[in-house]
């Protein structure tokens, strides 16, 4: 091997790294966090909610997702169970957003990689984004394309899959979606809230939540701790491949990619094209690049601070960022689940929404001079050793996790699921 090819080799391992270490902790502390969210509010009791679309349904709708999985293939399959449920589209679509772009694990990375004002433009991004799901979906999306719509859901969706509150039926999805994880395929969900096969447990107790472990071996906080940790695992299970490679792609591209080769993919200030244009192309630019590079939600962060530092716009980046629901992989599941023409509609209105999303953050945050320069946002490659923050908690957070990942593990195992 060459030595310039050597050379190669240890920037781009030196890189992963340097980015591996800088988003450990926040990941972590943001996945632990999110896991004690969703033990104390299951999807199950709040259904019932989302069957007509108002103010009042889109607001729980946008909670019902911050609390749910990151993992994009999780969260469609859930919308796609609260749609077999008769929740409206808008609410399963704003669902849809929100579970993939408003979580806590996303913003506590958002904040270490890129800064502040990134996760006030992904909040105020995702929330005016959720408003326009619900509006156009609502009002434009045909209704005898929806009809079609639930048609298909009746008849490709098995029975007895339709009582699963979970909403993580991956039994139709094939291996094109398997990177969630978790194959759903064998378990029964006639008699449970989750569509988890109990039958293998030793003890018969009462299973008021997702997560209940035998009453003998736990109570009180530690019973709490456990159940919250069974979430924990499940998410890494589900998102943990898909962050790993997302890490992987996006530190290769950040290593072996200069700044003016991702200059190359936007618009130049140069070009003299009116503030508007100018934004309406990068939002666009912005959202084609998430189509064909996306990874994951919370590992495509690192890839959105690779092009703000490449040149494209504020609303670019959030453009970028919220389109992680307009992938390649995810198109297929929508046309899987839903069918040809109606994902055809579905695709077109979240392009839309997120182009307007987009334009308005971009106007926004520039009309108040609320955008970063290029020397107020993190170094993108930074060096983590040294005693400084990320070193202080990532000696706290791995332990941890690694604790509380085995915790979980062995919490789901004694249920009888294997992940």
């Amino acid at each position: 091997m060459e030595s310039g090819d050597s050379n190669i080799i240890i920037h781009v391992i030196s890189v992963l790294f340097n980015m591996s270490w800088q988003i450990f902790w926040p990941l972590a502390f943001g996945l632990i966090l999110s896991s004690f969210i969703r033990h104390l509010l299951p999807v199950d009791t709040v259904v019932k909610h989302l069957g007509k679309t108002d103010a009042k349904s889109l607001t729980f709708t946008t909670i019902l997702g911050m609390v749910s999985s990151s993992c994009s293939y999780a969260a469609a399959s859930l919308s796609h169970t609260l749609l077999a449920k008769k929740a409206t589209l808008a609410n399963a679509m704003a669902f849809l957003v929100s579970s993939t772009n408003l979580i806590v694990e996303m913003f506590i990375v958002l904040v270490a990689l890129m800064g502040w004002t990134f996760l006030w433009g992904e909040v105020i991004g995702g929330l005016i984004l959720i408003a326009t799901v619900g509006f156009l979906f609502s009002r434009f999306y045909p209704k005898e394309v929806e009809k079609e719509l639930r048609q298909h859901i009746e008849s490709a969706e098995p029975a007895k899959h339709a009582h699963s509150d979970c909403g993580m039926d991956m039994s139709s999805m094939k291996h094109e979606t398997s990177d969630c994880g978790i194959d759903m395929s064998n378990m029964k969900s006639e008699t449970s809230d989750c569509g988890m096969d109990m039958s293998n447990m030793k003890h018969d107790h009462s299973m008021h939540h997702h997560m209940d472990m035998p009453a003998q071996e736990e109570t009180g906080l530690m019973s709490k701790i456990t159940k919250s940790a069974g979430f924990f695992q499940m998410d890494l299970a589900m998102i943990g491949k898909e962050i790993l490679i997302g890490v992987v792609v996006s530190s290769i591209l950040i290593a072996l990619v200069p700044q003016e080769g991702w200059k190359a993919l936007f618009i130049s200030n140069d070009v003299g094209l009116p503030t508007w244009l100018h934004s309406l192309l990068d939002v666009i630019i912005g959202i084609f690049v998430a189509m064909i590079a996306y990874v994951c939600s919370v590992g495509n962060l690192i890839l959105a601070a690779a092009l703000w530092h490449g040149g494209i716009s504020f609303g670019g980046v959030i453009g970028f960022i919220l389109a992680d629901v307009l992938t390649i992989p995810m198109m297929g599941v929508y046309k899987k689940y839903y069918g040809k023409r109606p994902t055809k509609w579905m695709v077109g209105l979240l392009f839309l929404s997120i182009l307007f999303t987009g334009l308005c953050v971009d106007a926004i945050f520039n009309g108040f001079g609320w955008v970063s320069t290029d020397q107020t946002v993190r170094t993108l490659n930074q060096s983590g050793f040294g005693m400084n923050m990320t070193t202080v908690m990532n000696l706290i957070f791995i332990p941890l996790s690694i604790w509380y990942y085995r915790l979980g593990k062995k919490a789901n195992a004694g249920m009888g699921m294997s992940m």
